[in-house]
């Protein structure tokens, strides 16, 4: 593969990750979830969507692709021992700190569109 196709598929990978975050956003914000941070980055890594939903915090990680069994497997054991010790940093930073109620979802969403949110997915 060339540099320039490599980083034409970088790019249209980044911006397919971005459009499938941004239709998630508005799948919980339909909800009545509101944003905190989006691409939420930490010492321990990234996560893609953090929401409040009352006092509760939501860690979402978003996993896109032609369709929703292949984008969960995507979901690997290492990216979510990361994304729990960004979230435990995240809430470190809250008014109640790691007392905080939480859960973490991960939403999926295929070539279609379609969003597809398993809640409390991560334990």
């Amino acid at each position: 593969m060339s540099d320039t196709r490599k980083v034409d598929t970088g790019r249209s990978n980044y911006l397919a990750g971005q459009a499938a975050e941004d239709m998630v956003l508005r799948h919980y914000e339909a909800k009545g979830l509101s944003l905190a941070k989006a691409r939420w980055r930490g010492k321990a890594g990234e996560v893609d969507l953090i929401l409040r939903d009352g006092d509760e915090l939501v860690f979402v990680e978003v996993k896109h692709s032609r369709s929703f069994d292949s984008a969960v497997v995507r979901l690997l054991p290492k990216q979510v021992q990361r994304l729990m010790k960004a979230a435990e940093e995240f809430a470190g930073g809250e008014p109640k700190g790691l007392l905080t109620e939480m859960r973490f979802d991960v939403a999926l969403v295929n070539g279609q569109g379609e969003v597809h949110i398993l809640e409390n997915a991560l334990w």
